[in-house]
């Protein structure tokens, strides 16, 4: 029995490709660029592609808000990855530099750096500002998606 298939964004090309549920483990790749959906490390996103990501990724997806000067976000990042790695493929991790792309820490009233946002059908489910290790990453995201 197949499900019906899952609307996943390339983090490379933003092709949204169609892939059934039970295969998301099977490594697949994106039907326009050929590369990995999934790799392992959070993809960087700048304000052009993050509305696509956030709006037609049909699996949640996480994002930490950052930027480079700020000491707690450099402290997150390798937690960050860490948790990527174990999060994958049933989330979508992103960061977004909110330095360079101030048009959308706005929009999202991002006050705080790091901020984890957890994002579902296009809404945003949860937040929580301030590093965490990537224990506490993976604990809160399972609080937040049941």
């Amino acid at each position: 029995m197949t499900t019906t298939p899952l609307h996943v964004v390339c983090p490379h090309c933003d092709g949204v490709n169609r892939v059934p549920a039970e295969r998301l483990v099977e490594g697949p790749t994106c039907g326009k660029c050929q590369l990995d959906l999934f790799t392992g490390k959070p993809a960087d996103l700048a304000s052009a592609r993050f509305t696509k990501h956030i709006e037609r990724n049909d699996i949640p997806v996480l994002v930490d808000f950052w930027a480079p000067w700020c000491g707690p976000c450099r402290t997150m990042a390798p937690f960050y990855e860490q948790a990527t790695k174990k999060l994958e493929p049933h989330v979508r991790v992103v960061k977004l530099d909110t330095e360079a792309n101030q048009d959308i820490g706005a929009r999202y009233a991002i006050r705080s750096i790091p901020t984890l946002a957890l994002f579902r059908n296009g809404r945003e489910v949860a937040r929580q500002a301030g590093a965490m290790d990537a224990n506490n990453i993976l604990a809160w995201v399972g609080r937040n998606l049941g």
